[in-house]
């Protein structure tokens, strides 16, 4: 197999089970990334550090492979551009942007355009180098960023935000359309930029798992997992049984929680309002639930170095049991319902379809990757404590439509319901808790964590004084969200809500 010389001569990596890393050239970095892909190996993340001993920059590539995780490390002069993986993996076209407005690492991909500063800073500033940044800067009175434009008798264009009319996060979007058919959609997201990278680099290590947690409020545990997995690691720590599966049942929790509020939400994005009346009573029972269990409706606090904030009570566990239960009862019976509406089946059936081809070669990752015939799941796949015993079924579909995504949602939750049951009766008795010790320095630490929305990686850096260096969180929209604007072509504008929500890909995990 191609890949097996580079796995096999690589550094083991800190915190994945199966995870190495390999230093490249130039003239190797595009090779080690095309028999990577010629392995069936997919990009995981793309991302750049600043070398605080030179003027240059790191440039890494995880690659998801049958092998585990293989990161790429290419040193950059400042003024030298590397080779861009956009041809081999589409999604690093935006990855490569995001790194060159961040750290000032430049690619030769042709779309040079940038993807996250939004003239929030000088064009020469980069917020993750060395020393203060500027105070807010604009060049123009706008920016003059240059949408693909569609010609043609009939088309024109309908743009959609960045401001939308609720509480979600800004994203634009540029339809390019027919009539009500859709030719075209290119979206610009990054234009709140939290400098939440930034921002790690000013926090002890100990501390960082808060701010983790918050990257992606929907997916807390999933990303404060995934963070104090590579800080452990680092710290050649491992936690009690007892905390590994408080984790798994948190994890299970928020998986839960979202493919509630979802399935209510696409209901009603098809004019459904029953299901969403009945999909939000349960998902706030299970909200009181978890709050009396853990003291937090959403768990942003749950996960900590070392293992969980607080233990689980004999009576709360019970509680969660019942609450999984029922949850799994009420669930069974509003599946009959939408699988039995003719209104929901004609919304449904064969509106944003995603071929299992087309998803292999976007990278198509997590829930919509598996119903799109992309059969990964870390938990299955690269399984972290306790997911090695408790062995979760994994779930796909290949039809890649909105009606896909729903019955792999439908059955997720299912799988998720007996999995709490499953953690909750196999908990073992000790300690929740464990002082990790100190971090080793100057190395890489990654974590990976099947989140409900799909792979959540993280890889962590520390300095001698126990400072975060460095902190990538990387969320699985990265992939998915280029995917959306193929799913959406030749449907009708009025459908792009239900379709874009049969995704529900994160503002927040992307805009760092």
């Amino acid at each position: 197999m191609p890949m097996r010389t580079w796995w096999e001569g690589s550094e083991v990596i800190s915190g994945i089970t199966r995870g190495r890393r390999r230093p490249v050239s130039s003239e190797h970095w595009l090779k080690a990334a095309a028999d990577a892909a010629a392995a069936g190996g997919q990009l995981l993340a793309l991302w750049a550090a600043s070398d605080p001993r030179a003027s240059a920059a790191v440039v890494r590539a995880a690659l998801l492979m049958h092998l585990g995780v293989l990161v790429l490390e290419l040193p950059v002069r400042d003024g030298d551009l590397y080779p861009s993986l956009h041809e081999l993996f589409p999604a690093a076209s935006r990855m490569q942007r995001a790194a060159f407005d961040l750290v000032g690492a430049c690619s030769d991909d042709p779309d040079s355009r940038p993807w996250l500063r939004h003239l929030a800073w000088p064009a020469d500033a980069h917020p993750l180098r060395a020393g203060a940044m500027p105070a807010s800067h604009a060049t123009a009175a706008a920016d003059s960023y240059e949408f693909v434009r569609v010609e043609g008798d009939g088309v024109h264009e309908i743009p959609v935000g960045p401001v939308h009319a609720g509480i979600i996060e800004p994203g634009h979007f540029r339809f390019s359309i027919v009539g009500e058919k859709v030719l075209r959609l290119e979206e610009r997201l990054g234009y709140v930029h939290k400098g939440i990278e930034r921002r790690f680099t000013e926090l002890p290590a100990a501390e960082g798992h808060r701010l983790a947690a918050r990257v992606s409020g929907d997916s807390a545990v999933a990303f404060s997992w995934a963070y104090v997995q590579a800080l452990e690691a680092l710290c050649s720590c491992t936690i009690p049984r007892r905390a590994a599966f408080l984790r798994a049942l948190c994890l299970e929790v928020e998986r839960l929680q979202n493919h509630l509020g979802d399935l209510g939400a696409l209901g009603n994005d098809a004019g459904f309002a029953f299901g969403l009346s009945q999909f939000s009573l349960l998902k706030e029972q299970l909200l009181r639930t978890v709050e009396q269990a853990f003291g937090q409706r959403y768990l942003l606090d749950a996960v900590v170095p070392g293992g969980m904030r607080v233990d689980l009570s004999a009576q709360a566990a019970h509680a969660l049991a019942d609450r999984a239960e029922a949850v799994a009862v009420a669930a069974r019976h509003l599946k009959e319902i939408y699988d039995e509406h003719s209104g929901l089946r004609d919304r449904f059936v064969g509106a944003g379809q995603v071929s299992a081809e087309l998803a292999r070669r976007l990278g198509l990752l997590g829930l919509a990757g598996r119903a799109s015939g992309q059969a990964y799941d870390a938990r299955v796949d690269l399984p972290s404590p306790p997911y090695d015993e408790i062995a979760p079924a994994k779930i796909a579909r290949a039809e890649g439509d909105v009606a896909a995504r729903v019955t792999v949602r439908f059955e997720e939750l299912q799988e998720s319901c007996r999995l709490v049951r499953l953690l909750l009766e196999r908990l073992p008795q000790g300690p929740c808790r464990i002082d990790i010790g100190r971090a080793a320095p100057d190395t890489l630490g990654v974590g990976l964590i099947e989140g409900w929305r799909g792979p959540v990686f993280m890889a962590l850096e520390v300095d001698s004084s126990g400072m975060i260096r460095r902190c990538h969180p990387h969320d699985p929209s990265w992939q998915n969200w280029p995917v959306l604007e193929h799913a959406i072509i030749g449907n009708i504008v009025p459908d792009f809500p239900l379709i874009n929500k049969s995704f529900n890909l994160s503002y927040s995990g992307h805009d760092l």
